[in-house]
């Protein structure tokens, strides 16, 4: 969800404006986009995964963060600013480490819809993600009790590679004992 009229303010104005406030917002060239409080069970989802996939990834090359951390999208080939907060990323290319924020490409993001932004996660960050180079993109939606994994191709487009609803399990492409549990995702 955006600002009502879209203004377009500076990456200044971006950062005095969140110091100001408690609300989660993310940049997207000029535009502030709010994201909404996350309900009970976007918490416990979030909570699962996070374990899970902490627990799979210590002591290897990559780490996952949840939010609020802010990552800016990086790529040689796209200009402008992309400030998003994912709820789940996995890093392993640690060079792009700040004190407060990660710029670059996450190997792999995981989003949880809610309500209020589910356009902009199923569309909008769909497509963001992947003209930044996201190898892998993981809709959880708490509303169906689905999970929607997306892959990056050969010609760089995001292919379905794997759906879930209601129970059975899904797996990572990318951090291969990464296998989640429908129902007891859900539960």
């Amino acid at each position: 969800m955006s600002l009502p009229e879209e203004k377009h303010i500076s990456l200044d104005e971006y950062y005095r404006i969140r110091e100001d406030s408690d609300q989660l917002m993310e940049y997207i060239d000029g535009v502030i986009f709010m994201t909404p409080s996350p309900s009970t069970m976007h918490q416990r989802i979030s909570g699962r995964l996070h374990a899970q996939l902490f627990q799979l990834l210590d002591g290897s090359d990559c780490e996952v963060f949840h939010a609020p951390f802010d990552v800016e999208l990086k790529n040689e080939q796209m200009d402008g600013t992309k400030i998003v907060i994912p709820d789940l990323s996995v890093i392993c290319d640690k060079t792009g480490f700040h004190e407060n924020k990660y710029v670059g490409i996450p190997s792999l993001i995981i989003e949880i819809i809610s309500p209020s932004n589910q356009s902009h996660d199923l569309v909008f960050k769909l497509n963001l993600y992947m003209q930044y180079g996201v190898k892998e993109y993981w809709i959880v939606n708490p509303l169906l009790n689905t999970i929607q994994v997306y892959v990056l191709d050969e010609n760089n487009k995001f292919k379905l590679h794997d759906v879930a609803k209601d129970k059975g399990s899904i797996k990572s492409t990318i951090i291969k004992q990464f296998n989640v549990d429908i129902e007891k995702l859900f539960s």
